[in-house]
């Protein structure tokens, strides 16, 4: 089956970046739309960027001009790379590999923005 393993999460400070991979397995990964997702306590998971097959971004409007998906199709990867980030920025973030009715999910990495 389909496996995604998200990495990268950490506590960080305001201001502060971090880079979250994703890894995929058992999947045609360079046909997938692959996505980014975060939770925070309480709220609902909410779609922070996207990157579809053909390279297309798109980016929630709460970190637009701070962080960047991009993905590797040659090794199975997708990353979000988040700049200058906020305690709002708190949450679990998940990988998602979407194609069509097909939906996909990591497990989730903890991203902790705190002084």
């Amino acid at each position: 089956q389909v496996q995604l393993v998200e990495s990268g999460g950490d506590l960080v400070q305001p201001g502060g970046s971090l880079r979250l991979s994703c890894a995929a397995s058992r999947i045609l990964f360079s046909i997938y739309t692959m996505g980014w997702y975060r939770q925070a306590p309480g709220k609902q998971r909410e779609l922070v960027a996207y990157i579809s097959s053909s390279g297309t971004t798109k980016l929630a409007d709460s970190v637009e001009g701070r962080f960047t998906i991009s993905r590797d199709n040659a090794q199975k990867m997708v990353y979000l790379q988040m700049n200058s980030l906020k305690p709002e920025d708190t949450a679990v973030y998940y990988c998602n590999a979407q194609l069509g009715s097909y939906n996909h999910w990591g497990q989730g990495t903890q991203v902790t923005v705190s002084s």
